[in-house]
């Protein structure tokens, strides 16, 4: 047998039945049924004037709002808004309070937030369109158990020098001996002036295995797996990119532990010329990376543990070369692909390198860069979905 269900318009419908047959008293009756007497005077007032099929519970809506913008108001802002179809919110308002202002009228004006939602219920505006932000493959977690295992790259913070130009400090610094491998002062953050930068330091102090660096212009872009010009150049020289993760600045303290020792000593105050300048952070790398104690290394300088990297600069940029089940296409100057008479985009970033497809799945794929995984194609959609960018040291050999 079935347990006997009961619900609260059940109870409602027995109640009034025990209290019309008045067996008992109405104050037992309601104490038998758990409620007061105000709750059952209630239901049986609304069963005698309105019948057994109001004892529904009613709408707690509110009849009116004694704040709600008036209806003549609201049908100005509106038609304001069609002869205007440009003006946002604040330029409506302040249209409509100045010539209110010439006739001698004073109301009580709307909040700004109050009339865009006003504008936004009656069709009035256009949802902006919002960038789809990349993957991230998380926290780094890549030890820094050597020597040019991982170096850390950032900009420090611009800043106006004596002459009015500012200046963008370019400093790289190996992360296991804290070694500043360079500090370089620059107009600008582009790829255009810290590449050379990049290639100095690559042929005196050999290649790394990982570059981390935050996710900014130009380590880290919008594309595919935030791939940049500069970065897509490092995988061709086997130097894995590396990021942290967006607004985490603690997951590369070392570095910004570094610029706070640089700002102290180099910009404050900043120098009068770019030379100058120039000059106070060649002064700074030297002390920093041979007279310096560093307490972290147990007062040791860090030009006692670093040691040039085994891996030599190549002079010319090695071919990429991918597994041989591994489907390898040449990413077009539009940044797509052909795919069986089909065109796929993938990345403008990646124009004039090829990519490898590893099929995992029936008509799905992993595409790399590289040893770089960065995203998944779907075959039948001809679309290729972010993905979060892991290391595949042991499926792709670079």
């Amino acid at each position: 047998m079935p347990w006997r269900q009961v619900d609260a318009m059940t109870e409602r419908f027995q109640f009034i039945r025990d209290a019309r047959q008045r067996l008992v008293t109405f104050t037992d009756l309601c104490a038998l049924y758990g409620i007061s007497r105000v709750t059952g005077y209630k239901w049986l007032h609304r069963a005698e004037q309105s019948g057994l099929d109001f004892l529904q519970e009613l709408s707690r809506r509110p009849h009116g709002c004694p704040h709600a913008t008036p209806p003549a108001l609201a049908t100005r802002l509106l038609e304001a808004r069609r002869h205007h179809p440009s003006w946002g919110p604040r330029k409506l308002l302040a249209l409509l309070r100045r010539q209110d202002h010439r006739r001698g009228h004073e109301l009580r004006w709307p909040a700004r937030s109050t009339v865009a939602e006003l504008l936004r219920r009656n069709g009035l505006t256009t949802p902006r369109r919002r960038r789809p932000s990349r993957g991230h493959p998380g926290c780094p977690l890549t030890p820094m158990t050597a020597p040019n295992v991982i170096w850390t790259a950032d900009y420090k913070g611009q800043f106006r020098l004596g002459d009015g130009r500012y200046c963008f400090p370019l400093t790289v610094q190996d992360g296991f001996s804290r070694y500043l491998l360079g500090c370089r002062g620059l107009s600008g953050t582009t790829t255009a002036e810290c590449r050379p930068v990049f290639e100095r330091l690559f042929q005196e102090y050999g290649l790394p295995e990982i570059l981390r660096t935050d996710n900014g212009v130009p380590f880290a872009t919008s594309a595919l797996g935030r791939l940049s010009q500069l970065s897509a150049w490092w995988i061709r020289l086997g130097i894995y990119p590396e990021t942290i993760e967006p607004a985490h600045p603690e997951q590369n303290g070392r570095h910004e532990r570094m610029h706070r020792t640089l700002k102290r000593a180099t910009a404050r105050p900043p120098a009068p010329t770019w030379r100058s300048q120039q000059q106070r952070f060649d002064l700074f790398r030297d002390e920093y990376n041979a007279v310096r104690p560093h307490e972290a290394l147990a007062d040791a300088t860090p030009a006692s543990h670093y040691a040039s990297s085994p891996r030599l600069y190549p002079t010319t940029l090695p071919p990429l070369e991918y597994p041989p089940h591994f489907e390898v296409r040449l990413v077009s100057a539009n940044g797509g692909i052909r795919w069986l008479r089909g065109w796929v985009n993938v990345s403008h970033v990646l124009a004039g390198e090829y990519v490898g497809f590893e099929e995992i799945d029936d008509g799905e794929w992993d595409l790399y860069f590289g040893r770089m995984k960065l995203g998944r194609f779907h075959e039948r959609l001809r679309r290729v979905e972010d993905g979060r960018g892991r290391l595949a040291r042991k499926r792709v050999q670079v």
